[in-house]
């Protein structure tokens, strides 16, 4: 059942919350990011995928499947999870600490649920759905395949090689989404390896491009439908996602320094102080 933008609103405030007690309780992680993509990992478990958080298994049979390329944001990641049902909250309190299935970057190894990729390694993850979905295609499933990536991470080439693959192949049940933030580890990309008109770059490679304001609830669950509805037409489609790095948080955001640091207590008291929820910390 499809659930209401209100009850996406707390689900979305509690996470917050949990990115920051996390990275705070290790003094380890990347929050920034993690906080940017919150309203778009929310709206997917919670309204979007076709998937079994109970019974979750490596083959993803007659499922949608989630690919997280760029890694680490694994602090966003964990805790939709968790929501989602895939494994108790409580083991978001194990967060890089040792022996912990909740890795800095996900790891298969560990065997936690929800997880089908290693992914520390950026540029990988959109080469790994395109195989997932061609599976998906040989075993007549009608199921979509969806993949997040950074705009930072287009700077890696093997990105470009599995965006022409996918176009060549019409591997149209692959939705890859790109998270616009215009920012990455050492500045903003502009400055880092600036690159000018995603939209025809993608389209160029005879993708179906749409954009999406990533920090807007309702757009992300009108254009995530709109998504769907493109898909096996032959193209694989792009989403083009803006969103704010540290949204939620305002000393995060507008700077890409909260990429990859801790807050300190006060500035942690200040995070949860913004993102009071009914849902309840774990």
């Amino acid at each position: 059942m499809t659930k209401p933008i209100a009850q996406l609103n707390e689900y979305v405030a509690q996470t917050r919350r949990d990115i920051v007690r996390m990275v705070h309780g290790v003094q380890s992680g990347h929050p920034g990011g993690s906080l940017g993509c919150t309203e778009f990992l929310t709206v997917l478990y919670q309204n979007v995928l076709r998937h079994n958080p109970s019974n979750f298994n490596m083959d993803a049979t007659d499922e949608d499947v989630f690919i997280l390329s760029n890694g680490h944001i694994s602090p966003v990641y964990y805790s939709v999870l968790a929501h989602s049902g895939y494994f108790p909250k409580a083991e978001l309190a194990t967060f890089r600490k040792l022996n912990t299935r909740l890795q800095g970057h996900p790891t298969t190894h560990e065997g936690l649920p929800g997880v089908r990729i290693a992914s520390g390694s950026l540029g990988q993850g959109l080469s790994v759905a395109c195989g997932v979905a061609q599976a998906k295609k040989l075993n007549k499933e009608d199921k979509l395949v969806y993949v997040l990536m950074g705009d930072g991470e287009l700077q890696e080439g093997q990105i470009w090689e599995a965006v022409m693959y996918a176009a060549h192949n019409k591997i149209d049940n692959v939705i890859a989404t790109v998270d616009v933030n215009g920012r990455q580890i050492d500045g903003d990309t502009k400055d880092i390896m600036g690159f000018t008109e995603l939209r025809s770059k993608f389209e160029a490679f005879n993708w179906n491009v749409i954009s999406m304001e990533g920090n807007d609830i309702a757009d992300v669950q009108d254009t995530l439908s709109k998504a769907a509805v493109l898909s096996g037409n032959g193209k694989p489609i792009c989403i083009l996602m803006n969103t704010e790095m540290g949204n939620g948080v305002d000393f995060m955001m507008g700077s890409h320094k909260w990429h990859g640091i801790p807050p300190n207590d006060e500035q942690l008291a200040d995070a949860l102080a913004q993102n009071p929820s009914s849902i309840g910390d774990y």
